[in-house]
């Protein structure tokens, strides 16, 4: 079991505000998942890795991918406070899931 955060890294998040943003991804992600999947991943120490994309178009294109294969998984539009316009994709928390099935999703991109 895992969780991956891919960052939008086109838009060059400040530490900060990127953290929040992660946050953001993982723990709506986390509630998408069924009880069963969030308490093994519990248990299992919660890992989590996060990756980097390049563009809006391929976090949406993750999120079809992860919504076809059943996997829990939340998109983050900004609400626009600080950094970045309101409704900016920032990142995509995908999983808890099975380590091989998130990988088959995500396994091209690179660490952040």
């Amino acid at each position: 079991m895992k969780q991956v955060i891919v960052v939008n890294d086109a838009l060059q998040l400040p530490a900060g505000k990127m953290a929040a943003q992660v946050a953001h991804a993982s723990l709506a992600a986390f509630l998408r998942a069924s009880s069963d999947t969030q308490q093994a991943w519990l248990e299992q120490g919660m890992p989590k890795i996060v990756l980097i994309c390049n563009s809006d178009e391929a976090l949406t294109e993750l999120l079809s991918q992860a919504d076809t294969a059943h996997i829990a998984a939340w998109l983050v539009r900004d609400a626009g406070k600080t950094v970045v316009p309101s409704g900016t994709l920032t990142c995509l928390g995908i999983g808890p899931a099975p380590t091989d099935d998130i990988d088959q999703l995500t396994g091209n991109l690179r660490l952040m």
